[in-house]
């Protein structure tokens, strides 16, 4: 019998590889534009809440990418107290398969490549949608994703200003000082989301609320801005759509997907709110050509996004070729 071996690769395997920000933008670009011209399966996410008194629950996440003749499956928990222990509040595992064969081909750390391709995915969808003059950053949220959020928006718009809060001061403080060491530039640490967010030409929110709270106020939408929520608890006040003049999501189907009630605008749509016409369209739609992103300077647009898998594959395959090239990893025996 012909013996099967796939490639486990860890932290700090893939930190040694030297991937830069903007080889996991162009990754996470390509694939969704590989999502408007239909060459990527996209399966809905399902996830597993264990009976562990509301401490987290973990996110599966399955797709296959076309061109790049990969298949693969995320399992991400998402255990907001974490911090308490010193650990990350999603920690994740990915497995490459061959399609062609069903064998595995790799197994992947997955905790940087969730919040870098989330981060990349905020970044992506402001290329797109923000005003390519846009000159202050608003940033709500210190952990997880937050840092790959300001990092990979800045490279592209090079902010003027960048001012970041959270709930807790012990937070926020040490992540401005990082992004500031990182960045070469000024970041301020803020006490409240009005003054992170109030009349910024790009605002993220990236909270990690435990019960749903307006901290995004559709006053802060001035003419022009563009707003990214994604937290898992929604923090929006609930008429905030009446202030945008555009909604663009990843994937409608799971925005709308009734097995969930995680999600930044879940109680936009449980109202009505927001429905496939007040949709614009979807990102990789987007990128892709096939609609129009920005199209006039004073548009107030929304980009709502929840995850793909398919951006997980794309910067875990792209991860793979540069450790097979390096020979970088420990070989695992499959049978």
């Amino acid at each position: 019998m012909t013996s099967v071996w796939m490639r486990y690769l860890s932290g700090a395997d893939i930190d040694s590889l030297g991937v830069t920000d903007a080889d996991i933008v162009a990754a996470v670009e390509d694939v969704l534009a590989d999502h408007g011209r239909g060459r990527v399966v996209f399966e809905p996410r399902t996830h597993l809440v264990p009976d562990n008194g509301g401490k987290g629950h973990f996110n599966v996440l399955r797709g296959h990418l076309s061109d790049k003749q990969v298949s693969g499956v995320k399992v991400v928990g998402d255990f907001v107290a974490n911090f308490e222990r010193g650990l990350p509040s999603e920690m994740a595992l990915i497995l490459l398969l061959d399609p062609d064969t069903g064998m595995p081909m790799a197994i992947v750390d997955g905790t940087m490549i969730t919040d870098a391709r989330t981060g990349a995915m905020t970044a992506v969808g402001a290329k797109y949608l923000a005003r390519r003059d846009s000159r202050v950053l608003g940033h709500i949220g210190a952990r997880g994703t937050a840092w790959w959020n300001v990092v990979l928006l800045d490279s592209i718009f090079d902010f003027a200003e960048i001012r970041v809060t959270s709930r807790r001061a012990e937070s926020r403080e040490p992540f401005a000082r990082r992004l500031s060491e990182h960045l070469g530039k000024p970041v301020r640490a803020v006490d409240s989301a009005a003054e992170a967010l109030d009349g910024a030409d790009i605002m993220v929110e990236a909270s990690r609320l435990t019960e749903p709270q307006p901290l995004v106020r559709k006053d802060y939408l001035r003419p022009g801005s563009f707003l990214v929520p994604y937290g898992t608890i929604s923090a929006l006040e609930l008429d905030l759509l009446d202030a945008v003049d555009k909604v663009v999501v990843d994937d409608w189907r799971e925005s709308r997907s009734g097995h969930s009630r995680f999600g930044a605008l879940r109680p936009q749509l449980d109202a009505g709110l927001l429905t496939e016409q007040r949709v614009h369209a979807e990102i990789g739609d987007v990128v892709a050509g096939n609609r129009p992103g920005r199209e006039h300077e004073r548009e107030r647009i929304l980009f709502w996004h929840r995850g793909l898998s398919t951006t997980d594959l794309a910067v875990a395959h792209m991860i793979l070729r540069r450790a097979e090239d390096a020979d970088v990893g420990t070989m695992l025996p499959y049978r």
